[in-house]
């Protein structure tokens, strides 16, 4: 369900889409890998898809709405969606500056709309 590197590093991935769940199933899932990663991690990489299957759109725009709602809520840093994953971007440039290390991450300036970046 969800793939970590090195307990130090500061990113924790979770694959909200893998087993192609119902909407309701991934927003559990994201529920358990915030806590999980809120432990032992300061970032979380959700792996959500952008509907190219016909699928994945519905989890996108539920789990970006859940996200925002945390934000605005003062439960998350920030999220940053996956599109907007980019140095030009202000939260992102802000968030690479306490882990450069994030930098060598592969979606990093793709604008890859299937992922969310989250700063716990």
């Amino acid at each position: 369900m969800s793939k970590s590197r090195k307990p130090h590093d500061p990113i924790h991935t979770a694959n909200l889409e893998q087993g192609r769940p119902l909407v309701h199933e991934a927003l559990s899932r994201l529920e358990r890998e915030l806590a999980t990663a809120r432990r032992q991690h300061s970032v979380l990489k959700l792996i959500h898809g952008y509907g190219s299957s016909g699928v994945g759109g519905d989890l996108r725009i539920a789990v970006q709405k859940r996200l925002r709602e945390l934000q605005d809520d003062g439960q998350i840093r920030a999220c940053i969606f996956g599109e907007d994953w980019t140095t030009s971007d202000a939260r992102a440039w802000e968030l690479l500056k306490f882990h450069p290390e994030l930098k060598r991450d592969s979606d990093l300036g793709r604008a890859n709309r299937g992922i969310t970046i989250v700063w716990l």
